[in-house]
């Protein structure tokens, strides 16, 4: 009798079916209390509600996923959180672009009924990538999922800002920050797109206000010398000492400015002189502060030009060019200015040059560097624990080098501008009094704009008056906090800090992070910073930095570039199951992977084949047998395959335990294709119509499956519990996503067997190669084929095994010793193999064949080494090109020694 499951596998119909099982069973639930067993826990990193699933989310959250299976099969209490981020710029500006259908902007609407379309949006599209997250199998604890921008989320997010505050290390301050004129927001450096590309260098003269002469400084942005308010040169360059002190007239704006000596310019750039614009760039601001300059904004915030500072302190409501300027585009005013110098004489030379810049990595726009008063948390007192831990071992990075990219980053931190421009986000708990400081205000009416903070009221509720002066007249600040503030708390928060929950208590520390090198400083650094200053220890003891997913041409994988792959589609198209597996079979310590479509293909035929050797195994069971345990090795063919398996745990635990998945995948897929399906199942099958073999056969490949199943689970869960269940391995009720992982059995590794049955393959696989050089179909029987074993140890070795290698080798009788009619021949590591051609094959017509290719080869080959001969060649070629040459002839060669030999073989 025989069970049978569909002949075709069709991973929609399994895969739906068995997640919604699972789900409804609660086998991803967590226990919360101490029930004894071991802890392991991952707070998934939040993807923004904005996104879809992309290859590096399919990536990630597969090795969560990985991780998390095999854990609660070794008998682990795991819980896992998933959540979102609410993504304050990305999220932003998709209502923004939805308004802007409908002809509206945000600040027609008003910031509260702005608001509430974006929670709507949110409520509407903003779990979409949660269920993405299923639709890939992964096994998170959905009772548990979070949002940053929950009630119990945000108060986390106030109370960290409060106590940070109190503790001294948020202040208010005026720095040149990265400003974004289309999200209208300030973004951190680890936010800015850095690219090259192809620009102008201005050489501008910039004369002495007394007498003759000039200094040529060079500038990329001469639209910002509205601003500059000194030029530089390093005091040890002995071109300029006498001239420092002196006046110079800046162009077209008719301002007089010192020329200055610091430390910052390098005398072997350029000229060595350098324009000072403290507004408008971060070393000129350093350099203002140092020489107390004037720091005038020349740039607005949509990016416009703005002279009307530079007017009034002039007096020069009548300069043209200011006039001219005032209001249009700082790339249009780019193109005036230049134009303008031309006219006056001050242009010396304009230059092609490949121009640094900063794009905002969210709209792709131009980043101004611009003054403002923002808020800003001190990070050096914060970083120093941080740095402390990593360089003890108390957190650990793998790859390894990502400590001291760490390490090196945290050592030189700046202050961490925490504030934006936003409405969508966490809103700063400060208020500022009307009354206190009218003069920071616009009032208008009832209305008051904030125009400048002084004295702000920190707290979590808004204050009924001011505890100075007891006005009643409080603004609320308009700014929101950075995104990564309220993600930076995401370990601790998700499990209830600051309430002192069980979950907090039984679950943190985390076991592991799993993340991207990108978000190493905007996310990972500050996650170890906030845990150890809120929680007293590290978030995780663990780092796991994966590789960046790149396409089959090795470039970033972009939608809007059109270099992306929808992993959904490759869902649709082959399942999750063989996603999965292909993007874990190249998952280990590189830095980055190549992705190919036909990766996933190769994934889907190996899940074909582990269900069709199921299915196999199905039809040849008599009845199912539950909790198969290892049976008795009936032969040395037993013993081997109970090695390899083993052999096979053991590199699948080490695997996963050092976050190597590539290593396991490729060890079972070795074990499973080549070793059980091609050589164990094959070499069996004439046992299975053996009455008195047939059962110990069959338990012996129950008890194989059921430990593949359960090795194959984490990678491939979906067919895994469908093909463990159809052979009612387990009592009803039981899960293979419960059921524990296998343990090495050390007693169970026999390198004796191990080496005789290698033997055996490699003799049968000799035979085959030989069928196939005289295109001998497989599976046609030959009358005969010749041992002539070498030593004696290999001569008992094969004789034990000359059933199975006639069997494997599809041939009626193996002969010993060496045939007297022609034949073909094949060393093996311990025996000569032939294979006797008369009467099996046309002798003639295969020497004909023979010497057609022999000639073919011979002219290729001398074709290769002409090419290796020409002087020119080696010289000019590239060294990859040689190299790969000189393999062809060292191929071409082995093929023509090859045939060289078969042809005097076929002569007899």
């Amino acid at each position: 009798m025989g069970y049978e499951i569909p002949k075709v596998y069709d991973p929609h119909q399994v895969e739906l079916r068995r997640y919604q099982w699972w789900l409804e069973r609660g086998d991803f639930e967590a226990v919360i209390a101490d029930d004894g067993r071991p802890r392991y826990c991952i707070t998934v990193p939040p993807p923004n509600i904005t996104g879809s699933l992309h290859m590096g989310h399919a990536l990630n959250n597969a090795i969560h996923d990985v991780l998390l299976r095999w854990k609660r099969m070794q008998g682990y209490n795991v819980l896992c959180i998933p959540g979102t981020d609410h993504a304050g710029i990305a999220t932003q500006n998709v209502v923004e672009r939805e308004l802007l259908k409908e002809g509206l902007t945000r600040h027609q609407l008003g910031r509260e009924k702005f608001l509430e379309r974006v929670w709507q949006w949110r409520e509407q599209y903003g779990n979409t990538i949660l269920h993405q997250f299923r639709r890939l199998g992964c096994s998170y604890d959905w009772r548990y999922t979070r949002f940053t921008l929950d009630p119990e989320y945000a108060d986390a997010v106030l109370e960290v800002f409060i106590r940070w505050w109190q503790d001294g290390h948020l202040y208010i301050g005026e720095r040149v920050i990265n400003w974004c004129p289309r999200c209208r927001t300030a973004i951190s450096d680890i936010e800015v797109e850095r690219v090259e590309e192809p620009g102008k260098l201005y050489h501008i003269r910039y004369p002495f206000a007394e007498g003759e002469g000039y200094l040529v400084v060079a500038t990329t942005r001469p639209e910002t010398m509205l601003g500059d308010v000194a030029v530089a040169v390093n005091p040890g360059d002995e071109r300029y000492q006498n001239l420092v002190g002196k006046m110079l007239r800046l162009p077209l704006v008719d301002r007089q400015i010192p020329l200055l000596a610091d430390p910052y310019p390098d005398p072997a750039f350029g000229t060595g002189a350098v324009k000072v614009t403290p507004a408008h760039d971060p070393n000129d601001f350093e350099i203002g502060q140092r020489h107390n300059l004037p720091r005038p904004l020349v740039i607005n915030e949509d990016a416009t030009i703005n002279t009307e500072y530079l007017r009034e302190e002039l007096n020069a409501h009548d300069n043209p060019y200011l006039q001219k300027y005032h209001g249009k585009d700082r790339f249009e005013v780019r193109h005036l200015i230049v134009q303008d110098l031309q006219e006056a004489g001050y242009l010396e030379r304009v230059e092609d040059y490949l121009v640094p810049l900063a794009r905002c990595e969210r709209c792709h726009t131009v980043i101004e560097p611009l003054l403002s008063e923002q808020w800003f948390c001190r990070m050096e007192p914060i970083a120093k624990p941080a740095i402390e831990v990593v360089k003890q071992g108390r957190v650990r990075f793998i790859p390894e080098r990502y400590t001291e990219m760490y390490l090196n980053w945290m050592e030189n931190i700046r202050d961490w501008c925490i504030s934006r421009q936003l409405w969508w986000g966490h809103q700063i708990p400060a208020w500022y009094c009307v009354d206190c400081h009218p003069e920071n205000f616009i009032v208008e009416g009832e209305n008051a704009r904030l125009l400048r903070r002084e004295d702000p009221i920190v707290q979590k509720t808004a204050p009924d008056r001011c505890p100075r002066c007891g006005s009643t007249r409080l603004v609320r600040d308009p700014d929101v906090l950075d995104t990564w503030f309220s993600s930076a708390i995401w370990p601790h928060t998700v499990l209830g800090w600051p309430r002192q929950t069980e979950e907090l208590r039984l679950f943190y520390p985390t076991s592991v992070l799993i993340t991207a090198q990108e978000i190493l400083y905007l996310w990972v650094a500050r996650m170890i910073m906030t845990g150890l200053y809120f929680m007293g220890e590290v978030p995780f003891h663990e780092v796991y930095i994966h590789a960046t997913v790149l396409n089959k041409e090795g470039k970033r994988m972009s939608k809007s570039l059109g270099t992306g792959v929808d992993p959904l589609e490759l869902i649709e198209k082959y399942g999750t199951d063989a996603l999965r597996w292909s993007l874990l079979q190249q998952a280990g310590m590189q830095q980055s992977m190549r992705f190919y479509e036909e990766r996933v293909v190769n994934a889907r035929n190996f899940a074909n084949k582990v269900w069709n050797a199921t299915r196999f195994l199905l039809m040849n069971l008599d009845a199912p047998i539950t909790h198969p345990q290892p049976p008795r090795p009936s032969d040395t063919l037993d013993h081997w395959v109970l090695s390899r398996l083993q052999r096979t745990i053991e590199t699948v635990e080490n695997a996963l335990r050092n976050y190597c998945f590539d290593n396991g995948a490729n060890a079972l897929y070795e074990f499973i294709w080549n070793e059980v399906c091609d050589w164990y199942i094959e070499a069996v099958k004439p046992r299975l119509q053996d009455t008195a073999r047939r059962p110990q056969t069959q338990a012996m490949l129950v008890y194989l499956f059921d430990q593949i199943l359960r090795l194959l689970h984490p990678y491939m869960p979906h067919i895994t519990e469908e093909l463990w269940q159809a052979l009612g391995m387990a009592s009803e009720g039981e899960a293979l996503t419960r059921a524990p992982f296998p343990q090495v059995d050390p007693t169970a590794i026999d390198p004796e067997s191990e080496a005789e049955i290698a033997q055996v393959f490699e003799t049968i696989r000799a035979i085959r190669n030989l069928r196939a050089e005289v295109k001998i179909t497989p599976g046609v029987e030959i009358p005969h084929v010749w041992l002539n074993p070498t030593d004696p140890v290999s001569r008992e070795r094969l004789q034990r095994h000359q059933a199975m290698i006639e069997h494997l080798a599809w041939c009626r009788e193996v002969c010993w010793g060496v045939p007297t009619d022609r034949a073909l021949m094949n060393p093996t590591d311990g025996a000569e193999v032939y294979l006797p051609i008369e009467g099996v094959i046309d002798v003639e017509r295969e020497q004909e064949r023979l010497q057609r290719e022999l000639a073919k080869v011979e002219a290729e080959l001398r074709r290769v080494q002409a090419r290796l001969r020409n002087p020119q060649f080696l010289e000019r070629a590239k060294p990859e090109v040689v190299q790969e040459t000189r393999e062809q002839e060292r191929e071409l060669l082995e093929r023509y020694t090859r045939l060289k030999t078969r042809t005097e073989q076929l002569r007899g």
